[in-house]
């Protein structure tokens, strides 16, 4: 098991967001978060991420375990640097005023010596062509589909073993949100293993090995992928009947 939490519960302040949750990711998987708006998918992937205040969430009970060993105490740098993982955030957020291939080599900087940086860069390159074209391109005039895909590639960039993303398809035409995914499946076959949240819930369960359901702060349902589509409820809720 690489990915596991426990009985999770996070503050803002005052408000509780999370009630005790639980759930588990296993190397090699993709496993997807669904729910509707402010249900608590993005807190639960800043937790996991240990993101600061006063954006971040507060835990406040239960625990978050990578590979058995607790990493409540984590600092963020750290969670990238030692433990390899990493967030690609919703809204994107990259370096508008930087170019994709700076935007990429920024996602180095805690990366060993001895790692081949520039196979890497080719390997994205190969990912995603579109960023290759546009390299000393200023990220911020790029269109909303290669901006999501320079914000993947910038998260694949740090050496990650597991990739958090956070509503990936928000904003994307149809074409590229398939075209994205796409390369998600391929990421996993290749060994990526992937946390995802996702507004999408046909496209995310389409992907994802397995699922889990969050309304209001609390998992209400989880299951396989065949499980969670052929459901009634999951039908009605968020698959269009």
């Amino acid at each position: 098991m690489m990915l596991q939490v426990e009985k999770l519960e996070v503050s803002y302040g005052n408000i509780q967001a999370l009630h005790g949750i639980s759930f588990h990711v296993n190397e090699g998987e993709i496993v997807t978060l669904i729910g509707a708006n402010g249900a608590g998918k993005t807190t639960t992937l800043y937790a996991i991420a240990r993101l600061m205040p006063p954006e971040a969430p507060r835990v406040t009970a239960g625990d978050i375990r990578f590979q058995g060993q607790s990493i409540l105490h984590t600092p963020a740098h750290a969670v990238v640097q030692n433990l390899h993982l990493a967030l690609c955030p919703e809204g994107r957020r990259i370096f508008g005023n930087l170019t994709v291939m700076e935007n990429l080599v920024l996602a180095t900087y805690a990366r060993d010596k001895e790692a081949d940086l520039e196979a890497e860069y080719q390997r994205i390159f190969r990912l995603f062509p579109r960023l290759r074209e546009r390299s000393s391109q200023r990220s911020d005039t790029l269109s909303g589909g290669e901006q999501q895909m320079l914000a993947v590639g910038r998260a694949l960039m740090t050496g990650c073993r597991i990739l958090l993303l956070d509503e990936p398809s928000m904003g994307l035409a149809p074409v590229l949100k398939y075209e994205l995914f796409r390369t998600l499946k391929q990421l996993n076959e290749e060994g990526m293993t992937i946390l995802l949240v996702e507004q999408n819930a046909k496209l995310a369960l389409d992907l994802a090995h397995r699922g889990y359901v969050l309304d209001t702060g609390n998992i209400v349902m989880e299951g396989t992928r065949a499980e969670l589509q052929g459901s009634p409820e999951i039908r009605k809720a968020y698959l269009g009947g």
